[in-house]
């Protein structure tokens, strides 16, 4: 076994952050032992994915597979069945049918009445802040839109970036919403809005008369009242509305798991509670054939040959820039100031590729500097990548954030991964790829110095949800906090965010 390099970036003073690189990995193997096992790939995930659609139209759909290693869970024969049910409920409701057609025209109307509406209801995401969030967001509705029984609707988002990013993920059906949407500034909604969840539930006391769409508002800074559509039944008063608005920011998946109305459905969806973003996002978010390209092209060229790829992730967190290196390379003495001396390249030396992603150039200079003025103690040949440095982040911007998803599906292919505290990014990242990722600490304030330690390995490959719920589902009792972390052994704080919640699995996390 090869112990690879450790790395240490900390930051002090205003803005910079405080990272922390430790990787302690087994050899993968030769290059001939990944090419044999890459010819027995299963393109479709175990059926999570089906055949039919146009191969060339979306490349990556089923020759990711040969890319990212093999899938870190299998998906359940359940989830396997629920997801042909959604497939064909999309085909039968969404856009350019019929039942479309009369409840889009009903909500055009006005017309509340819901007894007849072909036994199709709807599901509308709002696409909302970077696109991190938005891809654990799209994550996120599908998951409740299948536990509900909705078409899933996603609106196109500022300058309809969505068909730039993604493949449709349905047979046969778009989930793109359609430009004639007759909602009138939907995006607009917010919590004070009369059709809003939490104005219904308490103001209201689940009254839908008079409404013709009920909003959804789950922003990580949603109040209580807006939380509790986390243990809505779906059978108190949103199985009356055909259409539903939902806005958020984060990853909703633990959430829902409070909801003892889901938990049965959710157990059978997903034996194993670690995997729920990794088979979802698997399955849904397919990058298009521009993005794929640039994936495959910087892969083939840069990391395809080594022995290992480590991906890291840095987020900055404030708006100073500097990174200070603190550490090097340290087992066998290397920058220590130990007796051994750290060891030099020899001929057939393991090659080390570092994929870094972030909006400044300065993190691959950092660690590059590393890497050159102090050996490694095994004497891996050691190279840093990193494929884009936009310096800014910018919303909505197709050509911006088709480089930002090809960066996650660059560190999704990576053997290991080190990612940011805080970050939707380094999230989506780990959680595709099927890595439990080290986490790096950033510290509340910017001005604060570096946690100590500055990292830790996470519990699961599982995102982080920053908007956690502070009350018990059964009660409802939402002027009530108490600690929801202690209510399900699957469901712990998060390492980086202790007001936020992860799902874990507890026999894998005794072993992590």
């Amino acid at each position: 076994m090869t112990a690879p390099p450790q790395l240490g970036v900390l930051g002090g003073g205003l803005g910079t952050p405080s990272v922390c690189i430790k990787s302690t990995v087994a050899s993968i193997g030769s290059q001939s032992q990944r090419a044999a096992e890459s010819s027995k790939r299963d393109v479709l995930l175990g059926g999570l994915l089906v055949l039919g659609f146009d191969e060339q139209a979306c490349a990556s759909r089923y020759q990711a597979a040969y890319y990212h290693k093999s899938m870190a869970r299998r998906p359940s024969t359940y989830l396997i069945k629920r997801l042909r049910e959604q497939e064909a409920l999309q085909r039968r409701c969404g856009p350019s049918t019929e039942p479309y057609a009369r409840a889009s025209e009903r909500l055009r109307s006005g017309q509340t009445d819901a007894g007849d509406v072909d036994g199709c209801s709807y599901l509308v995401l709002i696409s909302y802040r970077g696109l991190g969030n938005r891809m654990l967001a799209m994550a996120s509705a599908f998951l409740y839109a299948l536990l509900t029984g909705r078409v899933l609707l996603v609106d196109p988002g500022y300058g309809n970036t969505l068909a730039d990013l993604f493949c449709e993920p349905f047979p046969g059906a778009t989930w793109a919403l359609p430009a004639d949407f007759p909602l009138a500034n939907f995006k607009k909604l917010g919590e004070d809005a009369p059709e809003s969840y939490g104005n219904v539930a308490v103001n209201r006391s689940g009254s839908v008369a008079g409404l013709r769409f009920v909003y959804l508002h789950l922003d990580h800074a949603a109040s209580p009242a807006s939380r509790l559509v986390y243990c809505d039944d779906h059978r108190q008063f949103l199985h009356r509305v055909q259409w539903a608005v939902l806005r958020t920011d984060q990853y909703m998946a633990p959430g829902l798991f409070f909801n003892p109305a889901y938990q049965e459905e959710l157990g059978r969806l997903f034996p194993r509670k670690d995997s729920v973003f990794h088979l979802l996002s698997r399955y849904l978010l397919h990058p298009t054939n521009d993005i794929w390209g640039m994936v495959t092209r910087y892969y083939n060229s840069y990391l395809k040959n080594a022995d290992e790829r480590l991906g890291i992730q840095i987020r900055r967190a404030g708006p100073d820039p500097r990174v200070h290196v603190a550490g090097a390379p340290a087992a066998g003495g290397a920058g220590t100031g130990g007796a051994a001396p750290p060891a030099l390249p020899a001929a057939g030396a393991r090659f080390e590729a570092v994929l870094v992603t972030g909006l400044n150039s300065w993190n691959q200079e950092s660690i590059r500097e590393v890497y050159w003025t102090s050996a490694t103690a095994a004497g891996e040949v050691v190279s840093v990548h990193q494929p884009s440095h936009e310096e800014h982040q910018i919303w909505f911007y197709s050509k911006h954030d088709m480089k930002a998803v090809a960066e996650i599906y660059l560190l999704s292919l990576t053997d290991r991964i080190v990612t940011s505290g805080w970050s939707t990014f380094g999230y989506v990242g780990h959680g595709l790829g099927g890595h439990t990722p080290w986490v790096m600490f950033r510290p509340m304030n910017y001005s604060e110095p570096a946690p100590d330690p500055p990292c830790t390995r996470a519990m699961s490959m599982e995102p982080c949800s920053h908007g956690a719920l502070s009350f018990e589902c059964t009660r409802k009792e939402i002027d009530k906090v108490i600690d929801t972390g202690a209510l399900l052994p699957h469901v712990r704080p998060c390492e980086d965010m202790s007001w936020g919640f992860k799902l874990t699995d507890p026999a894998v996390e005794n072993k992590v």
